[in-house]
């Protein structure tokens, strides 16, 4: 714990800036305030003992980033030494921590504390924040002029859903929780999971098990690996010694995502590019899995309804002699196994690739405490679903802004393109309180109400909602679906109502007379 931070019931300890995490999203904030106003006034809390969020936190075997280097960097910082186009985890978080050093922020984070509560207090415009911190479990007070969360959205493990867990005799663990304690090499293993992760474990690890047992409960759509070999010497020589070839390389790789995007309307025209695209990949998964596996593997809903897997070489491990690929429905895990509707499967060890909660899970496990004291998830209660103005703003809840909040996922692209977005627009927005000509920053209500709603609409006309089981939708009261994870619009409409806010969506309150006063709202 940092030695300015105060013990509940002291006076709190204070800076103009909070920021919850010490990811992308936070080091991206806390670079560009820096960059755009000098401002270097800033604290960020992070539960974890290092910063890197999920690059630090994941660290299984394989881990991977599944969207192209050119576009998963800031675009203020390039970095023509990437080894390959989805960099893995490890060249990720030491880009990650370069950044965070150039800009002097490790200084300003306090490791080890949880963020619990967080609560406006209106009289004096602060937010004020209780930390416990692990070691010690005290707990202690922080306030700030302004409050950003940058917890991401794919934070808290799901716990397996099969009953029996308790009784298992070996190691059983999240792959977010990976037990570097434990040796899988002569092992019987069975892994959970089918998504992006299971594919990036299951060739890093199939080898060295005496035996790996897959069990498949949704199916993905694997996409060829999206650069090969040859090509990725050729492109790191241009961007390393050519000027100017970074920026190109990133507005093409760009460029191309966003084209992909017209996979996602529900259209005729999207109905085709979709069927010339699904033909392609199925194509390329019976050419790579074995021909048993086909049925198990190829899905038989829509591309583009769930994120796509860039293969890492996980068809091609699928020929292993020591690997088998099931489907059967699991029943119970035991003692030394798991039962599924087939028979017993002995297990030294089970891995879980299961995913992660979803749906109003975008603070960390704060609770986040806005006017007249009503919390995030009451006012998502109020609009129907979890959601945010521009994806980052929400009323009743001043100077606070949510990094890769509601609906700023994209199925296409990056996401940090999205926190760039979302950076600049609170940067923006907060100019005037930063000049002094308010206290207090707000969108209206009638305004998020009626972006969320247009969101809302607009996703039950895309790909998202055809039915195929996806995290990204949610069954709300009512039996209305919501989307809470995805945008629905493309990245260059994020960045242009990013870089033009519509003012008259926003409220500024003025202080009259000392910063104890009344104040009224401009």
């Amino acid at each position: 714990m940092a030695t300015e931070d105060r013990k509940d019931g002291e006076c709190p300890s204070y800076s103009q800036f909070a920021c919850i995490g010490t990811g992308f999203s936070a080091i991206g904030l806390g670079a560009t305030l820096k960059r755009w106003y000098g401002i270097t006034d800033v604290r960020f809390f992070e539960r974890h003992l290092q910063l890197g969020g999920t690059w630090f936190v994941n660290q299984y075997p394989g881990a991977a980033c599944d969207v192209p280097s050119a576009l998963y960097s800031f675009s203020f910082e390039p970095n023509p030494e990437w080894t390959r186009p989805l960099p893995y985890r490890e060249e990720l978080w030491a880009y990650l921590k370069r950044v965070a050093d150039k800009y002097d922020l490790p200084r300003r984070m306090t490791f080890g504390v949880n963020v619990e509560r967080c609560e406006w207090i209106e009289e004096r415009s602060v937010w004020r924040l209780h930390v416990r911190d692990q070691k010690t479990d005290s707990l202690f007070v922080h306030e700030s002029q302004f409050l950003f969360a940058a917890t991401g959205q794919l934070v808290q493990p799901r716990e397996i859903d099969i009953p029996g867990a308790e009784t298992f005799k070996g190691p059983i663990f999240h792959s977010a929780r990976w037990r570097h304690d434990v040796d899988l090499t002569g092992k019987k293993v069975v892994l959970f999971g089918n998504g992006c992760t299971a594919a990036q474990i299951v060739p890093s690890i199939v080898d060295k098990t005496a035996h790996l047992t897959q069990v498949v409960r949704t199916k993905h759509w694997v996409y060829p690996f999206p650069v090969d070999a040859a090509s990725q010497k050729i492109m790191k020589w241009i961007t390393k010694y050519v000027p100017g070839s970074m920026l190109l390389q990133r507005f093409i790789v760009f460029n191309r995502a966003e084209q992909a995007f017209r996979d996602f309307y529900m259209t005729d025209a999207g109905a085709k590019f979709r069927a010339k695209k699904r033909a392609q990949i199925e194509r390329y998964m019976r050419s790579k899995a074995p021909e048993k596996y086909h049925d198990i593997l190829i899905p038989d809903f829509e591309i583009g309804c769930k994120r796509r897997i860039f293969d890492p070489g996980y068809l091609a491990s699928l020929h292993s002699p020591n690997l088998t690929l099931t489907d059967a429905p699991v029943l119970e895990i035991l003692p030394h196994g798991v039962r599924t509707t087939q028979g017993v499967i002995e297990a030294d060890a089970i891995v879980l690739a299961n995913g992660f909660e979803t749906g109003n899970y975008y603070f960390g496990g704060a609770s986040i405490v806005g006017r007249d004291g009503e919390t995030a998830g009451a006012h998502w209660a109020r609009l129907g679903g979890a959601g945010a103005y521009n994806c980052s703003a929400m009323s009743g809840f001043p100077n606070f802004f949510a990094l890769l909040g509601p609906n700023s996922a994209t199925g296409h692209t990056s996401a940090l393109i999205a926190v760039e977005n979302s950076i600049n627009y609170a940067l923006r927005i907060i100019k005037p309180v930063l000049d002094g000509e308010a206290r207090a920053a707000e969108v209206r209500l009638e305004a998020e109400r009626a972006y969320v709603e247009r969101i809302q609409g607009d996703l039950q006309k895309m790909v998202f909602a055809s039915g195929c089981g996806s995290w990204y939708v949610k069954d709300v009261d009512g039996g209305r679906q919501w989307n809470a994870a995805t945008y629905p619009w493309t990245q260059a409409y994020f960045w242009y109502r990013s870089l033009f806010p519509v003012w008259r969506d926003w409220t500024y309150s003025l202080w009259i007379g000392t910063v104890q006063g009344q104040c009224r709202a401009c």
